[in-house]
């Protein structure tokens, strides 16, 4: 397929190189001169660039993916002046991979209905590794056979694609599991530091969680206390991973939808506060499981 692709962040990039990977030719755009630069000479003649959103339509694109960082962004990209939505996508797939809150998804696939065109919101999980390695769960949104169409294109970015039901599920689906996981990450830190604090060996305690009952992806696979596992942030000093000012994000996203549902989520709630708290000390840049900071000396 000729696919435009806009937004080539430290996510959106290794997806569009994975789709080029796959075989498909791409015209990109981002903001950022440089980034469009790399991925064109990473394609080698097979990516070009456009001077707009709008312009992307212009050179007979099948389809139109987006990779950006919030809702603001997103309504910009497809409901601006020079915006996807402002050019003929009458019969155009686009597919939002941005992470924002089911509402705004649920407008912007609205309005690209009222011109004609077939939308997929598609948040994804897995992160930057996730990305680079074509390995992303893809949380999809919108009509069924238009997913059953696009699945395959997704499957060259990522090994697990679900449908999630209409339009904004997508997003429902990913903010409701990111805000399981900053719990789920505030619980084991509080839980490793006072086993570590009351005299225990970090590894043991993490071994028995991880066959006992508190058992969960936060302590089995990312563990937040540093050498309980190698080849996570806590081994690295906190580096790469997921931000915990992405972590805030999306807890504010999970805790204004539940405003506008009328959905109690006290400990979201909390956890966003906690959250916040964490990165007004200036810790922002650290990976969410840095939380553990906050209950050690560490």
């Amino acid at each position: 397929m000729k696919l435009g692709f806009i937004g080539l962040g430290n996510m959106g990039a290794p997806m569009a190189r994975n789709l080029l990977k796959a075989g498909h030719e791409l015209v990109v755009f981002d903001i950022v001169q440089v980034n469009v630069d790399a991925l064109i000479k990473h394609g080698e003649g097979r990516a070009t660039a456009a001077v707009t959103p709008a312009a992307i339509l212009s050179s007979g694109v099948d389809g139109v993916v987006t990779m950006l960082p919030a809702a603001q962004h997103v309504k910009s990209v497809y409901l601006g002046s020079d915006g996807l939505l402002s050019a003929n996508v009458k019969g155009v797939v686009l597919i939002d991979s941005s992470t924002i809150d089911p509402m705004s998804a649920r407008e912007v696939a609205k309005a690209a209905r009222d011109k004609g065109a077939l939308m997929l919101d598609a948040p994804v999980s897995g992160g930057t590794g996730g990305a680079e390695a074509g390995t992303l769960t893809f949380m999809v949104g919108g009509e069924e056979s238009l997913f059953n169409q696009m699945k395959s294109l997704l499957q060259a970015m990522g090994k697990n694609i679900v449908f999630c039901g209409g339009a904004g599920n997508g997003q429902v689906a990913k903010v409701a599991n990111n805000m399981l996981l900053g719990i789920s990450m505030i619980g084991t830190a509080e839980a490793m530091a006072l086993g570590v604090s009351l005299g225990m060996d970090p590894k043991v305690l993490a071994g028995i969680i991880n066959t006992s009952s508190g058992r969960c992806w936060s302590s089995d696979t990312y563990n937040p206390y540093p050498g309980v596992l190698e080849n996570v942030p806590a081994a690295r000093g906190y580096t790469g991973g997921f931000g915990s000012d992405l972590m805030l994000k999306d807890l504010g996203l999970a805790t204004e939808a539940a405003k506008l549902s009328k959905q109690p989520v006290p400990l979201g709630s909390l956890a966003q506060q906690i959250y916040q708290t964490f990165i007004l000390q200036g810790y922002g840049g650290l990976d969410f499981s840095a939380i553990i900071k906050l209950f050690t000396k560490n």
